[in-house]
């Protein structure tokens, strides 16, 4: 029988987790043969892996940016084939409206309901659910800092096109303001879009599908709503849907690619910061900041 086993060194101690732990293949971000010259072993990758992260954020922010600028553009130079589409839009819904009482007391009761400031007032106690339920602190702060900047950013849009709301002869709902992008489809697409990022770590599988659903419909019925009342033409709803969606998306990139483990480490599955299984950390720590990454 051999004087120690193959992993143990002269002194009977395991040197099973040194060998591992200098393997330049099962643990590369702790070899220095995988770092840039003259670079710290931990920080340059972290902050290469950051920057690629948050420039995949831009690349998202762009993408939703584009086809809004573009109609932003459209409206403005009252391009004529967009604005006969408007027009004819905004005839027949609000001539379906007109007809039907029961849609129309509907539809002025969903107005009231989704004014940005109850559908934000949801949003709040949603984040604090999350933060002091599940002690995620840093998920809850991006998710409410990121709604007061798309609810700060569609207002500062509208005095930026200043397009004037729709003319129809016999008016349904009043609105105060500028119709570029809307408002109400804005603020629900973005609230939509960030609390379901933020609560989808926590949810179940059977859950996902249903919530998903629920904010898709709550969005998509806003931007109805905002039509079929008369106020707001379609490109407006448009434009005010994908401004949302796109802050919502954007801003949760840059968010999880904050503070990245390695240069190469793919996007979390960490259980607690995305939308990933809720079965790899089905367990939330009890302090996230450290570990939202």
């Amino acid at each position: 029988m051999p004087d120690r086993l193959p992993d143990q060194t002269a002194d009977g101690t395991s040197r099973r987790l040194t060998d591992r732990a200098t393997d330049p293949i099962t643990h590369p971000a702790t070899h220095p043969a995988t770092h840039p010259k003259g670079a710290a072993p931990e920080a340059r990758p972290a902050a290469y892996g950051r920057g690629r992260r948050m420039l995949k954020a831009v690349g998202y922010g762009l993408l939703f940016a584009a086809p809004v600028t573009f109609l932003a553009f459209v409206v403005q130079q009252k391009v004529t084939p967009v604005l006969d589409i408007d027009e004819a839009a905004i005839a027949e819904a609000t001539e379906v409206t007109r007809t039907n009482e029961v849609l129309r007391e509907l539809l002025v009761m969903w107005q009231e309901a989704t004014q940005p400031k109850w559908v934000y007032i949801a949003g709040t106690l949603v984040c604090l659910w999350i933060w002091r339920r599940h002690h995620l602190k840093t998920r809850a702060l991006w998710a409410f800092v990121t709604m007061m900047v798309a609810w700060n950013l569609q207002l500062v849009l509208k005095e930026v096109v200043r397009r004037a709301r729709p003319i129809v002869s016999d008016p349904i709902e009043q609105a105060p303001g500028y119709s570029f992008p809307s408002g109400h489809a804005a603020n629900a697409a973005a609230a939509a879009t960030i609390l379901t990022l933020l609560v989808w770590p926590v949810l179940s599988e059977r859950a996902k599908p249903w919530v998903t659903g629920a904010a898709v419909s709550f969005a998509l019925i806003t931007g109805l709503d905002r039509v079929f009342l008369g106020v707001h033409y379609p490109s407006d709803v448009t434009a005010g849907l994908l401004l949302g969606v796109g802050l919502g998306i954007a801003s949760y990139v840059g968010y999880l690619g904050w503070n990245p483990a390695s240069q190469d480490a793919p996007l979390p599955p960490e259980g607690t910061a995305g939308p990933e299984p809720h079965s790899l950390n089905p367990q939330p720590p009890e302090e996230s900041d450290d570990d939202e990454r």
